[in-house]
Parts: C-alpha cells; sequence; structure tokens
C-alpha cells in the first residue's frame, strides 16, 4: 500500500511507502492531508507522561517545502506497462482489446527511418499488426491509426504508474486529469 506525498501546494511528487509517510509525520512535515486512514502506529512510552506515541497515516499527504523543480517541466518516464495503461490495452490498428503479454511498444515513425523512442512515436500494437506494419510507416504499410499518441499530463502519470491505487487516492488524481485524457474512456 503506498501514500499519495503531495507538495503543500498539492502537486504530485511521489508514492511512498507507510514508513516513509511515518518519517514525514514524525519530523512534523505533514501539512494537511486526505483521504482516508490507511495505518496506525504505534511507538515508544512518553518517560514523563507514561503515553504511546501514536502516528495515523492517511492515504494523501501534503508535506512542507516547495519542489526544487517544476513537476510540470518534466516529461513521464516510458515504460510499456504506462504506455499499454494509457493506450488502455488496446492496439492502435486493429483497435482489439489484448493482455498485456499480448502486446508490443509500436514505433509509429520506426526506428529505420530515424523515429524515436518517446512518448509521441509510440502507441499500443498487438504483435500481429507491429509485425504486419514492420519497418514502415503507417502510410506506408496502408495501416492508419485508430487513435493518438500523446504526452501523459503529470497526474495521469501517477495513475499510470502505480497499479494498486486506493478509491480515494483515485478520485484525487482523477480530478485533474486533463478532459482530453484516454484514462477518461
Amino acid at each position: 500500500m503506498k501514500v499519495l506525498k503531495l507538495s503543500a501546494q498539492g502537486l504530485p511528487q511521489s508514492w511512498i511507502s507507510l514508513e516513509q509517510a511515518v518519517i514525514h509525520y514524525a519530523a512534523g512535515e505533514v501539512r494537511w492531508e486526505s483521504g482516508g486512514e490507511i495505518a496506525v502506529f504505534h511507538g515508544g512510552h512518553n518517560a514523563v507522561t507514561g503515553r504511546q506515541s501514536v502516528i495515523a497515516v492517511n492515504s494523501i499527504i501534503g508535506t512542507k517545502g516547495v519542489p526544487a523543480i517544476n513537476p510540470f517541466d518534466l516529461e513521464p518516464g516510458l515504460t510499456n506497462a504506462k504506455l499499454f495503461a494509457r493506450d488502455r490495452n488496446i492496439c492502435a490498428y486493429c483497435g482489439a482489446h489484448f493482455h498485456e503479454e499480448s502486446l508490443t511498444r509500436e514505433h509509429i515513425v520506426p526506428f529505420a527511418k530515424k523515429g524515436q523512442d518517446h512518448w509521441m512515436n509510440v502507441v499500443t500494437a498487438c504483435r500481429p499488426c507491429n509485425h504486419r506494419k514492420g519497418p514502415r510507416t503507417p502510410e506506408q504499410a496502408h495501416m492508419p491509426l485508430l487513435y493518438a499518441p500523446y504526452v501523459p499530463s503529470l497526474w495521469e502519470d501517477f495513475i499510470l504508474r502505480n497499479r494498486r491505487i486506493l478509491a480515494d487516492q483515485m478520485e484525487f488524481l482523477m480530478a485533474h486529469v486533463p478532459r482530453s485524457s484516454r484514462l477518461l474512456t
């Protein structure tokens, strides 16, 4: 189970473990929290009061400080898992839905034609379509794309990189996803 760590301004920073979240709480770095309580940690007893320390962890926390970099300037890392999730496991050429093991990363402009490995040049394709297209462009292969590639937003990237998102975390992230996002369909 992961905690969604945000900046104090509400921008996604990272998915962190429960233990990392406890460190933020103990250090007094949590400015605000949202979502439901997902864990309670019990610590030692105070020598003076005899009270045991208790830290309750919420699923979404906003922490002190301002990020050193603008997260909107970052392009999300490209992985097959995130690509297939962006494209909803649908082949860009035949339109069929597949399991991940039957899918490939397909380069619209192939490497042989100076194509690059980035979000705007890749789509999800089933193995037969990828093989049929080969080292040609979609136009040369007479295989038009059924959907256009796009670079996921910061919010979409946080959804794409975590498979076990709690309902309150998903609600928070989806509220910020662009209306044009394929994740909304």
